[in-house]
């Protein structure tokens, strides 16, 4: 599902530049779910950032379900991601104004769903993430966990085939993050989706199926 290749990214030049990424080469099989694991400023929000094609790489490849990311124009990397990655951050990125139920329906509305297949489909996901009791409500009257839940409904309403979520516990107490991140896996697998979750949290690798560890921008595991 994801292959990448000597991927390198570096930030400033001369005597600032800062390498953020070196040489990283690694793959993520189907339906897999991979914790990339490693302290703030190893490397980790830069390599989801590439993967998804907010950010562009000094050199490498990043393959994405065959398509190389690296090469796509600005009309392709907003298709990719409309069509084929969503992400989960931690600051949730939630719509104030707007309910729970319309939150997740924003990428239906995006992709011009019909309005009986769009709320099928938010009905689905908020019953996914034990949310349908809280559909009318907005973001200011959730708490945290209930946000993210939210969130990561809404990442995948599109159907994605690729999930990145960079540190989606960052700002949850540790049962709540727990909790969340155990939905998380939950949902990964029952709507088939590959998964690459950034976090600096040890507890949270047994979820994963697998760790791959970041330091100065070097990947291993």
């Amino acid at each position: 599902m994801v292959q990448v290749r000597g991927l390198t990214r570096t930030y400033g030049t001369d005597a600032t530049a800062v390498p953020a990424l070196r040489d990283v080469s690694f793959d993520v099989a189907p339906g897999e779910m991979v914790a990339v694991v490693g302290r703030s400023g190893s490397g980790k929000t830069t390599l989801l950032n590439l993967l998804g094609g907010l950010d562009r790489p000094d050199s490498g490849s990043v393959r994405i379900d065959g398509s190389e990311v690296t090469t796509l124009d600005e009309d392709g990397l907003s298709a990719l991601r409309r069509d084929s990655v969503s992400y989960v951050f931690q600051t949730f990125g939630l719509i104030p104004a707007l309910t729970a139920a319309e939150n997740v329906g924003v990428p239906l509305r995006l992709r011009r769903t019909p309005v009986a297949d769009r709320e099928k489909r938010v009905e689905l996901l908020l019953d996914l993430v034990g949310l349908r009791d809280h559909a009318g409500q907005r973001p200011g009257e959730l708490s945290g966990g209930q946000q993210q839940r939210v969130a990561i409904a809404r990442a995948l309403a599109g159907s994605p085939r690729l999930l990145l979520a960079d540190e989606p516990t960052g700002q949850l107490d540790t049962e709540t993050g727990l909790a969340v991140m155990s939905l998380l896996r939950a949902v990964v697998e029952s709507e088939g989706v590959t998964a690459v979750v950034a976090t600096h949290d040890a507890v949270l690798m047994a979820l994963a199926d697998r760790v791959l560890a970041i330091s100065d921008g070097r990947v291993g595991g």
